[in-house]
Parts: structure tokens; C-alpha cells; sequence
């Protein structure tokens, strides 16, 4: 976000200590510590298998912990787990909508497990079918919906109970950009009504855009932390050159170490990273089958310096 670097909390809508969940032998989250200020944007970025996805279900209760503590609008859990449950909204990896049921009726039952009487949901439907842009799908039965429908339900589905919290696992895969830019005017609105939110995702864009803060998991530890603009800068050179094209292996060949900056080649592309670009530019002018993009670093360039380019398969 535009104002990330200078976000100041004014209290703690999340803390999280000490963070281990284990399978067999093997840890999945690896003594993990962070925070979340109220009205902050947090999000946790990682490779598959980092262990985002079992840091939320851990964090909600949904999978007990093996050490750890986990604070959540001054409650306390496990022990307080129902009372923080009230105060969050929850938007899974999946849409998990009921097919048997239309639109306004999903938000109806939803609401009834937070104890909400059915004259309070139905007030709060119109306003929630609004905000989600679908209002004229009210008695459109779930099969009916595009897949941006979908997602917009589940996320008016998880403001049913008027959260404190939002908690969500890649609120926007699967869906096209206009679907994804509507999500994120969305996700905004909440964050200008003072909403704190924590989500994970593998948009580098949309993290860029929502996040105040970030958090980089690499196999269950928190590998980096900050504003998005501090992280690239501290950990990756300014300028990136993409050089890609037939004649790549000669150009690396008669640039051998004399490229200022890091290299990094993957497939058919090589990634220059450097702070002075002009003699990687002067080498690439006028050479014939090379095409090159020269830009500044950005979030997928932190990503793959901290995780690496490597293929990670789900765990």
C-alpha cells in the first residue's frame, strides 16, 4: 500500500509466540513469533510447504499447537478460543459454500453460528450482498455463480458476525484480474473501516498492494520481516535486467565476470541485478537475437532471493 511505510498501530490485534506444530519428526511450523497491529494488513508470503496455510488453522484453533502462545484481540488460546472466534472472520483456501442453499440464505445459517438472531442477519444481508457486489444474486442458488461470485460470498460470509479480525488463505487464486481488482477494492474498504487482516497469498502484486507488513516463511520459520519497499531494499540490488533470446549463452559468455551486480539465470532467461545498470545496457545495444526488460526490483525478485527458484512440491 501506498502508505505502508509509515503505518503505526495503535494496539495489538495479534501475537503470536513461539509457534511449533510438528508432524511425526517432522516441523511444519518452527518456532514462529510475529504481530499484528489493529488495522494493519499483514500478510505471510512463502513457498508451498512453508507451513502458511497450518499457521492460520493453528491460529484459529484448528490445529492444536505443540508449543507456542497465540493472543488474539486480548484473548487468550486456547483456553479463550471461543470468545476470539467471535471477533474473526475466516476466509478459506476453498469456497465452502452450501449448494443447497441460495446467496442471502448462505449468510442466514452462517450467521446463526455465531448466535445471531435471524432478524439481526437478515438486517445486515443487503448491506452485505452490496458490499460483495452481488445484490441481484440474493436468491441465485450457489451453482449459479461465476467463480468471482463465489469468492465475493465467502468473504461477505466471513463479515457476517461484523469481525474485529479477517483471516485469509489466498483470498484471490483462481480468480481473472477483474475478479482479483474488485477483491482488492474490497479488502481496502475494510482496512479504511479499521479492519485488521492477515493473509497469505502467492500474488507478489497483491501483497504489494494490501500489505503494510510482510512476513516471508521458509520451511515454518520467519525468514524476513517489514514493509514491502524496506524488504527489497535491504535484501535485493535495485535495477533487474531480463536477458533472454538466442544469443543469451554467447552474450554470458563474453560477459564472464565482468557483470556488475549478481547474476542469476533460470531456463532461458538471465537476471542481472545490479545498482549500476548502464554497462549491462551498453553491452546489450545492437546485439542481434537478444531482448532484454530493464525494471526495478520488486516483490517476486525478494521472494525468489529468500526462497530460492527451486520447484516445492505441497507437503
Amino acid at each position: 500500500m501506498s502508505d505502508s511505510a509509515s503505518f503505526s498501530p495503535a494496539a495489538t490485534a495479534l501475537r503470536a509466540e513461539g509457534l511449533v506444530k510438528r508432524y511425526g519428526q517432522r516441523s511444519v511450523v518452527d518456532g514462529l513469533s510475529f504481530s499484528i497491529g489493529r488495522g494493519e494488513c499483514y500478510g505471510l508470503l512463502g513457498p508451498n510447504g512453508a507451513g502458511k496455510t497450518t499457521t492460520l488453522r493453528a491460529l484459529i484453533g484448528l490445529s492444536p499447537l505443540q508449543a507456542g502462545r497465540v493472543d488474539i484481540l486480548g484473548f487468550s488460546l486456547p483456553a479463550q478460543a471461543r470468545q476470539a472466534r467471535a471477533r474473526i472472520g475466516i476466509v478459506p483456501q476453498s469456497d465452502n459454500l452450501d449448494p443447497d442453499f441460495t446467496v442471502a440464505e448462505n449468510l442466514l445459517v452462517f450467521g446463526r453460528y455465531f448466535g445471531l438472531r435471524d432478524a439481526q442477519i437478515r438486517q445486515r444481508i443487503p448491506e452485505l450482498l452490496d458490499f460483495a457486489a452481488l445484490a441481484p444474486k440474493a436468491h441465485a442458488r450457489i451453482t449459479e455463480l461465476s467463480g468471482g461470485m463465489k469468492r465475493r460470498l465467502t468473504l461477505a460470509r466471513a463479515l457476517v458476525n461484523d469481525p474485529d479480525l479477517i483471516i485469509m488463505d489466498e483470498p484471490t487464486t483462481g480468480l481473472d484480474p477483474q475478479a482479483r481488482h474488485l477483491i482488492w477494492e474490497r479488502l481496502k474498504a475494510l482496512l479504511a473501516r479499521g479492519k485488521t487482516i492477515l493473509l497469505t497469498t502467492h500474488f507478489m502484486d497483491e501483497a504489494e498492494r494490501l500489505c503494510h507488513r510482510l512476513g516471508v516463511l521458509d520451511h515454518g520459520r520467519l525468514i524476513a520481516q517489514g514493509t514491502p519497499r524496506a524488504l527489497i531494499a535491504e535484501h535485493v540490488e535495485p535495477q533487474v535486467l531480463e536477458v533472454y533470446g538466442e544469443g543469451l549463452q554467447d552474450w554470458l559468455d563474453a560477459q564472464a565476470g565482468q557483470l556488475p551486480g549478481r547474476l542469476e539465470v533460470s531456463g532461458e532467461t538471465a537476471f542481472c541485478y545490479t545498482d549500476a545498470p548502464e554497462p549491462i545496457l551498453a553491452s546489450l545495444r545492437g546485439r542481434d537475437g537478444l531482448r532484454y526488460l530493464h525494471r526495478p526490483a520488486n516483490l517476486e525478485d525478494l521472494f525468489l532471493r529468500l526462497t530460492g527458484r527451486g520447484m516445492r512440491e505441497e507437503t
